[in-house]
Order: C-alpha cells, then structure tokens, then sequence
C-alpha cells in the first residue's frame, strides 16, 4: 500500500470516526426535536438504502419492492405489540424476521428475471403487499389505519431511544454489508452482477446466493420498519407501501454510490433535507402526485448522468486530474512461464485411450435452423482433442450444450460414466468440467484475485465469515496466476487489463476448478503471436499434467501442433475424425472448408490458416 492511499485510509477513519461521535452526542448537547426527528429519519432511510444496496448494488437487481420490508416488519411489529403488550422496540426483530419470509418470496418469483424484468416484479410486490395489507381487514384494520399505544417514558426524552435504536442498526447495517463485501459470499454477489450466467458456469450456486442476498438486504429494513411504527405510533398501507419510498431509497444510494460502502449512507443524510422540505411544503390532494414528479425527475436524471453515483463519479472524476503516474498495468511485461507444472491438487494420472467424455446424438435448432443435428464423439482422458469446422459449423454450440448454457433437443452427454447433459451449469461445473470463452468473460469489476475467488465447487456458508479468499484457496488461486504469468497483476481490476491478459485470468480462473476436462473456445482469437505461443505451451502443460483439453480453434497451424486427435463438424455433425496427419488431407474435410476442391500446392485449409 503506497502512503498516499495509507493516509487517505487514515483519513477515512478518522472522519468516520468523528461522525460517529457528532452523532452519539447530538441529542445529549442539543435537545432541538426538529433536528433530532430528521437525523431519526435519515438513519431510517440510511438503514433502507444500506439494505437495498446488497441487493441491488452488490448483486446487480434493481428492486423498486424494498419498501413492501418496511411495511411489512411495521405491520409484524404492531400486531405483536397490540396483541401482546410487548414493546414494539423489543418486538421490532420478528418484523425484521417475516420482511426476510416476504423477500424469499420475491426472490423466488423474480428469480428467473433481470433488468427491467426485475424491476417491474419488485414494483408489482410492492403493489401486491399493499393491497393485501388492505384488504386483510380482521387483521390489520385495512384502509381505516393501526393505531399503536404512545411511549411511556418521559416526554422530555421522547426521541432518544428512537434515535438511539436507528443509530445502532444503522451501524449494525454498514458493518452487515462490510462483512458481505468482503467475504467470498460478497465477492459471489458481484460476480453475479457483473456477469450471472458466468457465474453459474464456473460453479456458483446463484439461486442460493441470491435468496441470501434478499434476506440479508430485507432483514434491517424489516427491523426499521417495527421502529418506525411505534415512532408514527399509527399506520396506514397508502403511507407505508408507498412507491416514493421506494424511490426514495434508490435515489439516496445513486446519490452516494451504488455498490459502495458507505455511498447509501450519505447519499441518505443528502437526501434527507429534501424530504423535510416536501413533507413541509407539499399539502393537498396533488401533493403525492408532485413527489413523485420530484423524486422521479431527480432519480432519472442521476442514474442517466450518474449512474454510479453522484459522489462516486465526482470522486473518481478528482481521482483522474490528480493522476500523473500512468496507469498501473501499463508497461508490465508478462512473466515467463514457470517450468513447473501446475499445483499438485491438479495433476492427474493419463490414460490414454479411456472415454472421458462421450457426446451421443447431440441434437439442437434454432427455430427451423439445425446447428447441430446428430453429433457424435468421444474424447479421451489425457489427450488434447480438437473441434474444427467451418463458420456455422455448429462447434460453439456444441460446447454451449456441453456446459449447459444450451439445453439440448436431442441426445446425451456422458463426463466419465456419469451423464451431466440433465445437470444445470453449476453442477456440471462441480462434476469437473469447466470452459473459457471465445469472447473473454471476467468479472471486470472484481480484481484478478478475486477472479479465481468466484469459481466454486462446493456451496458452504463459511463464505459468509471470511475474507473473500484467503489461506490455501489464497495460495492456490496465486499459483494458478503464477503459472499463466499473470501474479503481477493479482491486485489489478481485471475490467483494467488488456484482452490477452484477461484471457489469461480466464483460464486461470477456470483452472481453480480443477477440472478433469478444460473446453476451450477460440483460445487464440484476438490475440498476438508471442501469446499464442505462451498459451499453447501453458496447454501442453496442463497436458503433461494429466488434464483433459477440447479446442475450437481457427488457427489451424495451432491445432495441428497441439491436438493428438481432431474432430471435424459441418452442418452440425461430425463428417471426420482422426489424428491431425490424416484431417488435413482429407477430402471431405477440403470439401467441407472450400466445397468441391481437389487439393493442389499450397491451397491447403489446414495448413494455410482458414478460419472455421
């Protein structure tokens, strides 16, 4: 760490810390009930936005439902205390506890949808909740409101244990989402939000992380809600599953950030004012219909000028004009790479000749379009096996349906002796199969480190108690960077690095699988020379080490050179196999590059480099 970031880190501390204390001592030194009502409501909406942030800014789901949690622990709250005398205070958890069973809820019907998608889901729970707070009139006395006993404790103090109780799981909240961030369950959530079906492909359970992440982001609010409710001491659905609310809470986290730590939290205390002002100042049957004008208009046009927050780009845009030294990764040349072969938790017996994959009538169409259409192969264990073919050839899908990002019409898939071609991605990840793609996919905002963090083939919640990735997860993921060269860059942002370093990371990443067989698609597209060189004798490395290779590549003097055994589709079946020797003078294989041909001196295919 350089000094500057270690006394910008010093600094940080010291202002959170001086916050802190402002804060504790307010009410003690400054008994004015208008200022300590909008600090309550601050930390409110700061406890809100904190919570929305792990959904929506960790995990990438944009809900506009967070505050059906608020409604919904407010409503808990007061029926428990009405009805059993306790003190909405100490009842305030079990709100916290059914706002996480209303989020499973909306996780499990929005689990499917992203996007815009999402967001009308959360909107039509919000709408769903509300009306059926109304509408369950025994309990909830419906439109005509929930009045909630006064407090008892002297007048003169009214505020204090509201703002105490806020001020505290508003810590409690930041502390929360501090410990996600930096856990490997948080590094998982982001891996989502920047690429979920990556992420499932490399063996994430997303379903469960997502669900997790929606309970940890409802679970504050719903305990704020119970607060609030005693606070108001009266309820109606119109006022607490409201959709300014709602927007409310998204515009305080864009404000400050979104993503960030502590974004949401001041992006709440900016917001806050303007809630007093329109609160004071719009009255009337419009003065709803004028909120939602204000906030919508300021919403829009932060997250269309802003859209990671308004704090967080100004900071950034400073970052930039102090910035003098070049960027980190410019100039660093990659390692050569080492002469050992990869860690020994991945080095395998070979043997040579045993099935270790087997493709039986894989069959798959796009509408009326048949891309691959009765595909049959086997590959090896221990070998390096090519897929070639011609553009349109179907090869790309063929892997598509191997790893499951396709399911196919027709046909099994067999990894050993157990068939995956039923299994989901994450699963056919944790069977030992894993994929690099001809585009790269990395999670850019994530660094190179924690990359190789996302990959997973077991699902444990000791990720939610320790750091993103550390002992010897930590060791093996620098290995497998040291072997690909890439260890000089383990603290890099991988959306920083060049193409061919982050297809580098990519294939580190899907090494910390482990896996019993490597798909690689294009591993030479769009990058120069001396890195295919590198890459292909980091291929022949894993080789040696007892790994399983597929290659869809267009480079055929690189396929020739690294395959002991190539497969040749056309039209979406296998027309040729054989070793390399016999595939690049076959005639059917000529006839499938160039149609009709009848090969003469240097109008070879295979050996002239045409692209498949």
């Amino acid at each position: 760490m350089s000094i500057a970031s270690l006394s910008n880190s010093r600094l940080r501390a010291y202002g959170i810390g001086l916050a802190a204390v402002v804060l504790a001592v307010l009410p003690l030194v400054n008994d004015n009930a208008y200022l300590q009502n909008m600090a309550i409501m601050a930390f409110l909406l700061a406890v809100m936005a904190s919570g929305w942030n792990i959904i929506s800014g960790y995990t990438g789901y944009v809900s506009l439902g967070q505050s059906a949690f608020l409604g919904v622990g407010a409503y808990t709250t007061a029926l428990i205390s009405i009805h059993t005398g306790v003190s909405p205070l100490l009842a305030a958890p079990a709100g916290g506890v059914v706002a996480v069973a209303s989020a499973v809820v909306l996780g499990l019907v929005g689990r499917r949808t992203r996007g815009i998608a999402f967001v009308i889901v959360s909107f039509a729970f919000l709408e769903f909740t509300a009306l059926l707070v109304s509408n369950w009139g025994s309990l909830t006395n419906g439109n005509h409101g929930l009045a909630l006993p006064l407090p008892t404790w002297d007048r003169a103090y009214l505020n204090w244990p509201f703002y105490y109780y806020l001020l505290v799981l508003l810590a409690l909240t930041v502390w929360g989402s501090w410990a996600i961030r930096r856990s490997k369950f948080g590094i998982g959530l982001m891996a989502i939000r920047d690429d979920e079906s990556k992420a499932e492909g490399i063996g994430l359970r997303t379903d469960r992380y997502k669900m997790l992440a929606f309970a940890a982001s409802a679970f504050p609010i719903g305990i704020a809600g119970g607060v609030y409710a005693y606070y108001i001491a009266y309820l109606e659905p119109a006022s607490m599953f409201d959709i300014v609310i709602a927007m409310q809470i998204v515009l305080a986290a864009h404000l400050g950030g979104v993503g960030t730590l502590w974004g949401p939290v001041l992006g709440a205390f900016l917001l806050e004012p303007l809630n007093q002002f329109t609160n004071q100042n719009l009255s009337g049957p419009d003065a709803g219909s004028w909120r939602m004008i204000i906030y919508g208009a300021l919403l829009a046009a932060i997250v269309l000028f802003f859209p990671k927050g308004v704090l967080t780009e100004g900071a950034a845009w400073l970052a930039r004009r102090r910035r003098t030294e070049p960027q980190a990764t410019a100039g660093i040349r990659l390692t050569e790479v080492p002469d050992q072969l990869p860690p020994v938790s991945a080095t395998r017996e070979r043997a040579s000749g045993v099935p270790l994959l087997r493709v039986d009538g894989l069959a798959k169409s796009f509408g009326g379009v048949r891309a691959v259409d009765d595909c049959s192969f086997t590959v090896e264990r221990g070998s390096v096996t090519g897929l070639i073919g011609p553009n349109g050839s179907g090869k790309t899908t063929v892997f598509n349906l191997l790893d499951g990002s396709l399911t196919a019409d027709g046909g099994s898939v067999h990894l050993g002796e157990r068939r995956i071609d039923h299994l989901p991605r994450w699963q056919r990840a944790h069977s030992g199969l894993a994929r690099t793609f001809q585009s790269t996919r990395v999670f850019p905002q994530l660094t190179a480190l924690e990359n190789l963090a996302v990959p997973s083939r077991t699902f444990s919640t000791a990720g939610l108690r320790t750091s993103a990735i550390s002992g010897k997860e930590a060791a093996q993921a620098r290995e497998w960077l040291a072997f690909v060269g890439m260890d000089a860059y383990a603290d890099h942002h991988a959306g920083g690095l060049s193409y061919g370093q982050q297809k580098l990371i990519e294939l580190a990443q899907a090494l910390m699988l482990e896996p019993e067989i490597l798909l690689l698609d294009e591993p030479a597209a769009g990058i120069n020379p001396t890195l295919v060189e590198r890459l292909a004798g980091i291929v022949r490395r894993l080789n040696e080490a007892g790994t399983t290779v597929v290659v869809v590549e267009h480079n055929m003097p690189l396929v020739l050179s690294l395959c002991d055994h190539i497969h040749v589709l056309a039209q979406g079946r296998v027309i040729a196999s054989g070793p390399p020797g016999r595939i690049e003078h076959d005639p059917a294989v000529l006839d499938a590059y160039l149609g009709d041909h009848t090969p003469s001196p240097g109008n070879d295919p295979a050996t002239s480099g045409a692209k498949a």
